[in-house]
């Protein structure tokens, strides 16, 4: 059996068994397999599809590619949350503190910026001197002495997984549904967490462009989990509009500090407590008004917060930066994006995600620097009425993209009348 053996079995529509998972996987862990065999594997899979079984398998052997975390000795329960990407979506930031705050413990592996969309390691990584490189023995000591910890996959974990998603970042396979569920579900399965949400989103700026193609993700990946004996739900949510009011790592982690003082108030503060709610109802058996009130409570009082700086703290954070917005700068250049006509604002979150991605803050290979200064800052929201010629927005950046400009300046239009899908479309599982 080969590596190209395996591919050319897949390109051919046929259901690969466990025995040749097993081995493919093994090869891109190892580094046998090349980038160049991944990513025609990567697109067999995302133009022929996988069945149920076939990704189940895939799932598992990719989190069994590596070494897995060992439980913590101190007992408790560990939940876990994941995103499947979108444009201004830093739920984590707010989620794991305000979680962890309340005594439901959140040990979590995170990625990096896909394509469009920004990722979670990358803001984490704005506050000077932090680092989510964390060994599996330093990942579990944080998770029983803080109770929250945000790391990324080191060379032991999930290592296969590692390989595959950045070349997927590259090759145009982002948005197959079963490399999708795969992929989140064996960071899940390799990590302790008893309870999982998945945010899995869809319009703009999602990679499921429609409500019904992310629902058959969610529940692909919440079989999966509750399949693995662990307590899984999805919501399904809309990405059409970016979720928060700024584009890029160090805006964004500005942003998420202001939800965790209590000082903001849209759709990222709403769905980041929402999804809060919902993990504490699935740890903890509390009911649904229960649970509100708690993660509200966690607002409230600065515990949250506090959890948020001890946290970062613990991976070397300098927590002045929670304090001090200069110590998470923006570009050094900053330009107002207008309307030129009346109407409803209506903001294309793809359009947004891809501006701030060519002006430097997202990658167009593996590995690549990102910077963290650029991105947007949203005066506006989408659904509001604005005057022709208002700034809707302001534009940072550090050096001049056409290419990215014209995205920006698209992203904004305004109708007569328009009004914003609802953000929670559907929750399954748990």
């Amino acid at each position: 059996m080969t590596v190209c053996d395996i591919i050319q079995k897949k390109k051919e529509r046929r259901v690969l068994n466990g025995e040749e998972i097993s081995f493919f996987v093994s090869a891109v862990a190892d580094g046998s397999a090349t980038d160049a065999q991944i990513a025609a594997f990567c697109m067999a899979v995302l133009l022929n599809g996988m069945e149920e079984e076939e990704c189940a398998l895939l799932t598992l052997a990719m989190a069994n590619s590596g070494q897995k975390t060992p439980r913590p000795q101190g007992g408790g329960v560990y939940a876990d949350k994941h995103s499947t990407g979108g444009v201004s979506d830093s739920t984590t930031l707010i989620l794991v503190p305000v979680l962890a705050s309340l005594g439901v413990r959140c040990a979590k592996y995170s990625g990096r910026g896909l394509g469009h969309t920004g990722g979670t390691l990358d803001k984490l990584e704005s506050i000077p001197g932090l680092t989510t490189a964390l060994s599996p023995a330093r990942f579990e000591r944080q998770a029983e002495e803080v109770g929250a910890v945000v790391a990324g996959q080191t060379n032991e974990t999930v290592p296969a997984d590692k390989r595959m998603y950045a070349v997927r970042d590259t090759t145009a396979t982002i948005d197959s549904i079963p490399l999708i569920a795969s992929s989140v579900m064996s960071k899940k399965l390799a990590s302790f967490a008893d309870v999982i949400l998945l945010d899995v989103k869809y319009g703009r700026g999602a990679f499921m462009p429609t409500p019904e193609k992310a629902e058959e993700l969610a529940r692909l990946m919440v079989s999966i989990g509750t399949a693995a004996g662990r307590r899984t739900a999805a919501a399904v949510t809309c990405m059409d509009a970016p979720l928060g009011s700024a584009v890029g790592c160090n805006a964004e982690v500005r942003e998420a500090v202001a939800v965790l003082r209590g000082e903001a108030e849209n759709d990222l503060a709403a769905l980041s407590l929402f999804h809060a709610a919902l993990l504490y109802r699935m740890a903890t058996g509390a009911s649904k008004e229960e649970a509100e009130t708690a993660v509200r409570g966690a607002i409230r009082s600065g515990a949250a917060f506090k959890k948020f700086a001890q946290m970062a703290e613990a991976q070397g954070g300098d927590v002045r930066a929670l304090e001090d917005p200069s110590l998470l700068p923006l570009a050094k250049h900053c330009a107002a994006l207008t309307v030129s006509a009346a109407g409803v604002l209506d903001i294309d979150a793809l359009a947004l995600g891809r501006a701030c991605a060519l002006l430097g803050g997202g990658r167009q290979r593996p590995g690549q620097a990102i910077d963290h200064t650029v991105g947007f800052v949203l005066k506006k929201r989408a659904g509001e009425r604005v005057a022709a010629g208002e700034a809707v927005a302001e534009m940072y950046y550090n050096g001049e993209n056409g290419e990215a400009f014209s995205l920006a300046w698209g992203a904004f239009r305004t109708a007569e009348t328009f009004t914003p899908r609802p953000l929670i479309y559907a929750v399954t599982g748990g």
